[in-house]
């Protein structure tokens, strides 16, 4: 891969820009925003202070998505999850951009038939869902569809590698894949925990980063409860806590995000956050990914131009 094309440069997009931009790849950045340069360089700034030159070198702008996709290596599409408008792109990549381009979607729940319904070439279309931010946090769950071919998925995952992530190939494409499921799992009771008066925001994202997020960032689910079984494992931390799970789930919380819900949520959050701004709470949250990254012996990109 030489050329990679971006398109989108909202949250995720500005992420991948970041990245590739890192690894020595020229990108071709397309964005239907007329200040596209301005806010790709602010989050060069943001996000890698002290190199936004040397990235910024890298970058090119087309607004035209057949031009952006034309001579390709790689398309990275990031627009918003409205599969209508996702279908309509997908099939102006197909015809624009060049029969060996491996045709890459950030999409957090759109299934690849479904986004390449109208797209010529349809088996090149792979989901590549990455975790925010893209540029640090390794996960990027890698789904295809019965239209991909094989070796597209097998090509995402090696180019993946080539940038520093962690690809995880998904054996059945499902909406919101795995790690949106699991998120959405816990976001749910802990809106209901909120809600119900039981914690804080504050202390709910307390309890999370020095209990489980602490856990988390080392081991999995499955690895933490075989260790919490003793020297009998996961089979024992089962028999013995099984009933008791599976009636605890039962009592988990259905939490209605009614209007009043929302403003309780939004109020409590910015109350606990809201002294900051986004840039100052970006690097906060950088510094601590990089940190538990360092500490795991993992890097998340190249600190220096690669030759």
């Amino acid at each position: 891969m030489s050329t990679v094309t971006v398109i989108g440069a909202g949250t995720i997009g500005l992420g991948w820009i970041n990245l590739f931009s890192a690894y020595g790849l020229t990108v071709r950045v397309n964005s239907r925003r007329p200040d596209a340069r301005r806010i790709v360089r602010e989050g060069l700034e943001l996000f890698s202070p002290g190199r936004a030159d040397e990235l910024a070198a890298r970058i090119e702008y087309e607004p035209d998505v057949g031009r952006a996709v034309a001579g390709a290596d790689l398309v990275s599409e990031n627009a918003p999850d409205d599969l209508p408008l996702k279908q309509r792109l997908f099939a102006e990549i197909g015809e624009a951009a060049p029969d060996h381009a491996l045709v890459l979607s950030s999409t957090s729940k759109l299934l690849p038939d479904d986004l390449s319904r109208d797209m010529p070439g349809p088996g090149r279309l792979v989901v590549a869902h990455p975790f925010n931010p893209p540029h640090i946090v390794p996960l990027v769950e890698v789904i295809g569809g019965e239209r991909t071919d094989p070796e597209a998925v097998e090509r995402a995952v090696a180019f993946l590698e080539s940038v520093g992530r962690t690809p995880v190939v998904l054996r059945r494409a499902l909406p919101g894949f795995a790690a949106n499921r699991l998120q959405s799992a816990l976001l749910r009771e802990s809106i209901h925990l909120v809600l119900e008066g039981v914690v804080t925001v504050e202390e709910l994202d307390r309890i999370v980063t020095d209990s489980i997020g602490l856990r988390w960032s080392t081991v999995g689910p499955f690895h933490a409860f075989h260790l919490g079984g003793g020297p009998g494992g996961l089979r024992k931390w089962l028999e013995h806590l099984g009933s008791g799970l599976e009636q605890g789930w039962r009592g988990l919380g259905q939490p209605a995000l009614t209007p009043e819900a929302v403003e309780a949520l939004v109020a409590q959050t910015e109350a606990a956050y809201g002294d900051r701004t986004y840039a100052e709470l970006v690097r906060d949250r950088d510094d601590r990914h990089h940190a538990v990254l360092a500490a795991l012996g993992r890097t998340e990109q190249p600190q220096e131009e690669k030759k």
